[in-house]
């Protein structure tokens, strides 16, 4: 097991952009999410996929599929709307994009920084 002592700057700045990112990062550890994700982001419907559809399609009951949906719409990934009882869900993303990107560039300052060390 690898233990760090001593942080540079590089190390940190990525840790922190974990720490901040956690939310997001759980969310997108779990597989049935994922598949609500890619299948959202395919859906050319500008008004939303029901969530009994989208149960359909993940193969999941209505009820576990509202809970990954609900843990998405929380953090901001996708965004819902109500038409009676019936309720849609749209890819929103909102910062996630970004916030991956941040992560992306700490661990490349990370990595550049270990190539000057070496």
């Amino acid at each position: 097991m690898l233990v760090l002592t001593n942080y540079t700057a590089a190390h940190e700045a990525a840790l922190n952009e974990f720490k901040a990112d956690i939310g997001h990062l759980n969310a997108l550890a779990n597989a049935n999410r994922q598949k609500l994700l890619m299948i959202l982001g395919q859906s050319g419907d500008s008004k939303g996929v029901k969530v009994n559809d989208l149960a359909k399609k993940i193969g999941l009951s209505q009820p576990a599929t509202s809970h990954h949906l609900k843990t998405l719409h929380d953090i901001g990934m996708v965004g819902s709307r109500q038409e009676g009882n019936v309720v849609y869900y749209y890819l929103t993303l909102d910062d996630t994009i970004q916030r991956l990107e941040r992560i992306t560039a700490a661990l490349r300052a990370r990595a550049a920084e270990t190539v000057d060390e070496d």
